[in-house]
C-alpha cells in the first residue's frame, strides 16, 4: 500500500497528561480521526489510517499492548514491539499524533474499575479467551475518553470486537461515530494481522486455507440459501482439514452480525462466518460476511 500524503513525523504523546494537554488546546470544531492499536502495524492498520485521513481535520493513532485482555498462556511477553518502525509509518499516512502509554500510566497502582461486557463471555471467541472482552471493553473505553474522537475505526477482521465495540458506544451513550472497514487480506487471502510473523515457512504457506475455508462456506450459502448453519460450519471444519498443518479448531460459528450470537440459518438481514484456529501452534482468526 502507497501514502498518498506527505510524510510527517506524529508527535509522540508518552502519556495521558500530555494527551489530556493536546486534547484541551484543541477547538471544539475540529473532526478527530482515532486509530486505536496495538503495535506491529501492517498494511491493514494503515488502510484505517487513510480512511481516518480522508475524513477528519486531525488523525491520533494510539499504540498500546493492553495486559489485561490477554489472558494465562497467551503472548503478552512476545507480541512484537516496534515503537519506533510504527512511528514512521504512521508518519508516512499523515498520522498527527501517537499516543503511547506506559501499562503504569493506564492502569495505575489503585486501579480497579473495568468495564464488564454482559454476555461476551459466552460467545464463541470469549468461550476460548476468557476474560478478552472484559479488557478490550476497558481499554477501549479509557482510550476513548482520553482521545474524545469524532471517529474511530476498526477493522472487520476482529467481529466479535467490532461488535462489542458498538455495542459499548450505545450503551454508554458515547458521542462518537465507529467506523469498520473490511478485513485487508495478503494476495493468497490470508487476513493481515500482527501474528501472522509467528508464521514460520510452511506454516505461513498452509495459512490461506482459513479464507479459502470461509469462501466455500460462502459460495455454498450462495448457491443454497436455506442452508442451515450448522452444514455451513461443517463445510468450514472439513476445508480446514484438508491442510495437513491445521492444529486445533477452536471454534466455527454463524452468527448475528448485530449481536455475534448464533443462528440456525441465515436471515435476510445476514450473518458472519467467523472461526479461530491453529495454524501449527499460531492461533488465527478470521470472519466472512453473508
Amino acid at each position: 500500500m502507497q501514502a498518498t500524503v506527505a510524510k510527517i513525523t506524529p508527535v509522540l504523546h508518552p502519556t495521558i497528561a500530555s494527551f489530556k494537554a493536546l486534547r484541551r488546546s484543541l477547538q471544539p470544531s475540529l473532526k478527530i480521526g482515532f486509530v486505536p492499536t496495538m503495535g506491529a502495524l501492517h498494511d491493514g492498520h494503515l488502510s484505517l489510517v487513510k480512511e481516518a485521513r480522508k475524513n477528519n481535520d486531525l488523525v491520533v493513532a494510539s499504540i498500546f499492548v493492553n495486559p489485561t485482555q490477554f489472558g494465562k498462556g497467551e503472548d503478552f511477553d512476545a507480541y512484537p514491539r516496534q515503537l519506533e518502525r510504527d512511528s514512521e509509518l504512521l508518519g508516512a499516512y499523515g498520522v498527527d499524533h501517537l499516543f503511547a502509554p506506559t501499562i503504569e500510566d493506564m492502569y495505575g497502582k489503585n486501579h480497579v474499575t473495568f468495564v464488564d461486557p454482559e454476555g461476551f463471555d459466552d460467545l464463541p471467541e470469549g468461550r476460548s479467551r476468557p476474560g478478552h472482552f472484559r479488557g478490550v471493553a476497558t481499554i477501549v473505553t479509557k482510550l476513548f475518553n482520553i482521545v474524545r474522537p469524532t471517529n474511530a475505526y476498526f477493522g472487520q477482521k476482529d467481529a466479535a470486537q467490532c461488535c462489542l465495540i458498538r455495542r459499548i458506544v450505545e450503551d454508554l451513550d458515547m458521542d462518537l461515530n465507529v467506523i469498520i472497514k473490511d478485513t485487508i487480506r495478503e494476495a493468497d487471502g490470508l487476513a493481515m494481522s500482527s501474528r501472522n510473523a509467528y508464521l514460520n515457512t510452511d506454516e505461513r504457506k498452509a495459512a490461506p486455507v482459513i479464507y479459502r475455508a470461509l469462501r466455500s462456506a460462502k459460495e455454498q450459502f450462495i448457491a443454497n440459501p436455506g442452508i442451515s448453519s450448522v452444514e455451513l460450519a461443517d463445510t468450514v471444519k472439513k476445508t480446514l482439514k484438508t491442510e495437513a498443518l491445521m492444529g486445533d479448531i477452536q471454534y466455527v460459528s454463524v452468527d448475528s452480525k448485530a449481536t455475534m450470537r448464533p443462528v440456525d440459518r441465515v436471515g435476510e438481514e445476514g450473518a458472519i462466518i467467523s472461526l479461530a484456529c491453529k495454524v501449527g501452534s499460531v492461533r488465527l482468526i478470521d470472519n466472512i460476511v453473508l
